[in-house]
């Protein structure tokens, strides 16, 4: 909306002025609208990039803490329809031992790991992997 509304205000802008100013305005719209288009093709292909970092940050991280482990790490598809409101930072981890429990972590960087929920469909009993 930000960038829509500036881009409106540049335009009508570009209609008051005259002469140079003009000139300017138009081109400055021609460089928001570029920048803007750019910005959505570019932004998935990052996102998924990021992802890949933190996986493999995560994996290494998992093979640390539990060394006798089998576990399947997940992530939001964001591309899909119908995730747009899920956070595609969030990484799912499904341990073997606990194939009912879902356990989400944040990566911010090799040292800061976080787990920061857990869902599971039956009551709460003794989580294992529960940090």
């Amino acid at each position: 909306m930000v960038i829509g509304f500036c881009f409106i205000t540049i335009v009508i802008i570009s209609f008051l002025v005259t002469g140079k100013w003009r000139k300017i305005c138009r081109s400055l719209v021609l460089v928001v609208l570029f920048a803007y288009s750019i910005f959505f093709v570019v932004r998935p292909f990052w996102i998924d990039a990021q992802i890949d970092k933190k996986v493999t940050i995560l994996r290494l991280y998992l093979e640390q803490h539990y060394p006798n482990e089998e576990w399947v790490i997940s992530t939001v598809p964001h591309r899909e329809e119908g995730y747009k409101h899920a956070n595609p930072y969030y990484i799912g981890v499904v341990f073997e031992s606990e194939p009912d429990v879902i356990y989400k972590y944040w990566v911010e960087s090799k040292s800061d790991i976080y787990q920061i929920s857990f869902s599971r469909d039956n009551l709460l009993d003794e989580l294992e992997h529960l940090e």
